[in-house]
């Protein structure tokens, strides 16, 4: 027997933010797609048992902006992402376009 009151987080979305396309819905996955990101970087450099004064050294950064971008309260540019995950982490930036 199929629960027919079970919401798919996507359905959820739809009906709150508005269908994919909608200005409010696009900003939200905006800010998560932000978010992952910044989350990413942190366990990334937890991983590489650094902490963020020491990455911010080595990247020539202030310990503060790298837990803002960590915590998704700063805009981060390219250059400062390759930096740190490149000359920081030792690793490699893949970048994906998707339609």
């Amino acid at each position: 027997m199929k629960n027919t009151n079970v919401t798919s987080w996507s359905d959820i979305k739809d009906e709150v933010y508005g269908k994919k396309g909608n200005i409010r819905r696009d900003k939200l996955e905006r800010e998560f797609e932000t978010l992952k990101v910044g989350l990413m970087l942190r366990n990334a450099r937890e991983k590489k048992q650094l902490t963020q004064d020491q990455l911010g050294l080595i990247i020539d950064k202030k310990r503060s902006y790298i837990s803002r971008i960590e915590n998704d309260s700063s805009n981060i540019t390219l250059k400062t992402l390759f930096d740190i995950v490149e000359r920081g982490l030792g690793g490699k930036i893949k970048i994906q376009i998707d339609f």
